[in-house]
């Protein structure tokens, strides 16, 4: 029941996360482009002597350049932070990382069934590594009062994707090795397939 709802809310946050910086892409470009459209008609309706037009379109400008959206790419830069973290976790638990497994395929089956278990024990290690930084330094950083340029948010909160993401992907690695040791199968991804399936053969690099 907890791996099926973690697994749930993993999809739905890279997911949301995703969709999101989309839209506020989309709408930060169409409202830098439209404010540079609408100076083009006031200048238009200016030159060909459109006063209602001009007065319109000015008016237009004005509530166009009033929405303030210099916060979109700095938000959108956390967005992706976030989403590439928790998105490799997902890519461990779907076995669609890149992987070199030229070596591995060229041994004997124990030779094999041991060099993965390392791949996949070293890919756990360097995780919980990087989560057991990750978190340090956000610890540090909550005690202080840095926040981001434009949104103003506290740091931390943006540096929390680290040991979040990292612990996630630490956990999805160890979750890879008890099923290869249990079933000898490794999650294998099957393009054009939404189901989850695994293959005997491969290694994590």
């Amino acid at each position: 029941m907890f791996l099926r709802l973690l697994d749930r809310f993993e999809e739905t946050f890279v997911s949301f996360l995703m969709v999101a910086a989309v839209l506020i892409i989309f709408v930060a470009v169409c409202q830098r482009y439209s404010v540079g459209l609408v100076a083009d008609v006031v200048a238009w309706a200016r030159v060909n002597d459109y006063p209602s037009l001009m007065a319109n379109a000015r008016s237009l400008y004005r509530s166009l350049t009033n929405i303030n959206l210099l916060w979109a790419q700095e938000l959108c830069i956390y967005l992706f932070v976030w989403m590439a973290k928790f998105g490799a976790a997902y890519g461990v638990r779907l076995g669609i990382h890149v992987g070199v497994d030229v070596l591995v395929t060229k041994v004997s089956e124990p030779m094999r069934k041991t060099l993965t278990v390392i791949a996949l024990l070293s890919g756990a290690l360097f995780t919980f590594i990087v989560a057991w930084i990750g978190a340090s330094f956000t610890w540090d950083i909550g005690h202080t009062n840095q926040v981001s340029a434009d949104l103003e948010v506290p740091m931390w909160i943006v540096y929390l994707a680290v040991p979040l993401g990292s612990s996630l992907m630490c956990f999805r690695f160890l979750q890879a090795l008890y099923n290869y040791l249990r079933t000898g199968q490794l999650p294998h991804h099957v393009p054009g397939h939404d189901d989850e399936q695994d293959s005997p053969e491969g290694a994590a690099a």
